[in-house]
């Protein structure tokens, strides 16, 4: 896989004129799980979306992470999974440093990697999450039943987006992750 240069995105928002977005790579693993583990703490492992991704490789063309210089301030991972038969990928953990939220580097950084997953020809993206903040990058509430996550989620909080017009259309089932 080859690996896109940092590029400078624009947050009209905020002054910080130093801040790339960039793919992923294995090397930011421990800065990540840092990262993480100060957004979320350690009950982080014991949720449904965590129980999706253990094992289970980022998609490393799809995954992206925010820089300012040197520091990773923020980072999205793209998983593949299953629901039922049909390929698609789960978008999370979307982390932020806490001293640089409300700055629109979440939705940045999620946006980036949708346009990626887009691109390469993917059809869905499932998360769990709030719906206010997700509904501006295109999720919507999945319809209650409609898919069954691997351990307690609240259902109001699983969201789908259609990257394909019509690919949410019949898509019904237990989301699995992909080995």
């Amino acid at each position: 896989m080859t690996n896109a240069p940092s590029s400078p995105i624009s947050l009209p928002e905020v002054d910080l004129p130093a801040l790339t977005v960039r793919l992923m790579t294995p090397a930011d693993g421990p800065a990540i799980r840092k990262l993480d583990e100060r957004a979320f703490g350690p009950g982080r492992y014991t949720r449904t979306a965590y129980r999706l991704r253990e094992g289970v490789a980022p998609d490393y063309a799809l995954s992206c992470v925010a820089n300012i210089g040197s520091m990773l301030i923020g980072a999205n991972v793209m998983t593949p999974i299953s629901i039922g038969e049909t390929s698609a990928l789960l978008l999370g953990p979307l982390t932020v440093e806490p001293a640089f939220r409300s700055r629109g580097i979440g939705e940045a950084l999620a946006q980036h990697s949708l346009t990626l997953a887009r691109q390469a020809g993917h059809q869905l993206v499932v998360l769990v999450g709030d719906e206010p903040y997700y509904a501006k990058l295109g999720f919507k509430s999945s319809p209650q039943g409609r898919l069954q996550m691997p351990g307690p989620v609240d259902p109001a909080r699983v969201l789908y987006c259609e990257l394909q017009a019509g690919a949410f259309e019949g898509i019904t089932g237990s989301v699995t992750r992909v080995s």
